[in-house]
């Protein structure tokens, strides 16, 4: 089940989640950190773990405004155009010119000659700053050319990855990496195994250094990197490939790996804003703000309610965000993190509003049936808003912050 929190006129701009930890960028600029502190990757000291979100109080002069977590360090870039690190920094990837672990943020040297920074990626080992200008800047961990920086075994200061275009899109997985070009060309690069790349037999061989992938038709806008498989949003389509034992490919339960660019059925002719992966889940958000799920289930962390926690092998609808406007998603290792809004309650009557991605095979079980059978489901995210009190009522429509959902394990 989700836990739920509040942040009261300060609405959440970002998220990110990692291994096993989570931060939020509020509109205010604040950066709060929770979840596991192994590795000091929270940026709080040596505490053992947060289990409520902490202000990092050492970044509140600067504000911050973008933040990714890796699997045991976080990056984050403030307003003034600093970037800092925390956490796990065995192979470099905190990128401040050594390879000693730290539990506070610290600051890295300047890198990109001042160019705004307008997004941060982190995986296992790894980290990527992009600017504005479509300049890319990798670091960390190069043992299988994640960072392409070709036979390098690692790189503890930020090296810029040219391949003579503006990139305009970048994803850290757990041991490769993808970018997207103004021109809406694919990249990747790093460990090849189960088809993660999405390459050609042929450019198998220099998998080190960022090869274009082949066969996606259209202009590709996103891509996100998991634990062992790739997701691409292109204009028109979704597109899957590498490893999906768990169904994170969402292909359905006969395919486990594919080694090329294969379009989603499901989302062929629908309008899609946002994709996510986990390490081994899926998540995608819909423009009309519905929330999909897709892959392992363990941990209740693809938000669907089963008890047994099953694998879902198609992209299936999360009916318990009807009522709400899923407006962004982060998938980690075995969570994720929601923000949604409630919908204004003169839509809340029709729940299934009109969206050619939703069908009957989409939903996990009706929602009906969800309203009547399943009573230990938080009542605020699935009673019918004509259910409530006038007062109640009141209070959904001057409502002013936003919910924040997560899954975890329990």
């Amino acid at each position: 089940m989700p836990s739920i929190f509040w942040l009261k006129n300060d609405q959440p701009v970002q998220l990110s989640c990692g291994g096993e930890h989570t931060a939020v960028i509020t509109e205010n600029g604040r950066l709060l950190m929770f979840g596991g502190n192994t590795w000091g990757q929270l940026g709080l000291g040596f505490k053992p773990a947060a289990s409520k979100p902490a202000s990092v109080k050492a970044l509140k002069s600067e504000k911050a405004k973008l933040v990714a977590c890796g699997r045991d360090h976080t990056i984050v870039c403030t307003w003034r155009g600093s970037v800092y690190g925390a956490g796990s920094n065995q192979e470099g990837q905190l990128g401040l010119g050594h390879c000693n672990n730290t539990t506070s943020f610290h600051l890295l040297h300047p890198f990109c000659d001042h160019a705004p920074i307008k997004m941060l990626s982190a995986g296992c080992n790894t980290s990527a700053a992009l600017t504005e200008d479509g300049r890319l800047f990798m670091w960390g961990d190069n043992s299988v050319g994640q960072i392409g920086l070709g036979d390098e075994g690692f790189a503890a200061e930020p090296r810029e990855v040219n391949v003579g275009e503006a990139v305009t899109w970048v994803s850290c997985g757990y041991q490769h990496s993808a970018f997207v070009t103004a021109d809406g060309a694919l990249y990747t690069f790093g460990e090849s195994a189960n088809g993660r790349l999405g390459l050609q037999g042929e450019q198998l061989a220099n998998h080190r250094f960022p090869q274009r992938v082949q066969g996606i038709l259209g202009r590709v806008i996103q891509v996100s990197c998991g634990g062992e498989h790739t997701v691409t949003l292109t204009e028109e389509s979704v597109y899957t490939f590498g490893r999906g034992q768990y169904g994170q490919l969402g292909h359905g339960t006969f395919l486990f790996e594919i080694d090329l660019p294969k379009p989603l059925e499901h989302f062929s002719n629908s309008s899609i804003k946002h994709i996510a992966c986990g390490e081994s889940h899926t998540a995608v958000i819909t423009n009309s703000g519905h929330l999909y799920t897709f892959g392992d289930g363990r941990h209740g962390k693809l938000g669907l309610g089963e008890e047994d926690f099953i694998n879902q092998f198609s992209p299936t609808l999360c009916t318990r965000f009807l009522k709400h406007n899923v407006q962004l998603v982060s998938c980690g290792g075995n969570h994720m993190l929601i923000l949604a809004a409630p919908r204004p309650p003169e839509s809340q009557d029709v729940l299934l509003e009109k969206d050619n991605t939703i069908t009957d095979n989409s939903l996990e079980s009706s929602y009906s049936d969800i309203l009547l059978l399943d009573a230990s489901i938080d009542p605020y995210l699935l009673i019918p808003l004509s259910a409530l009190s006038a007062r109640a009522r009141h209070r959904e429509k001057v409502r002013t912050y936003i919910l924040v959902l997560i899954f975890q394990t329990k």
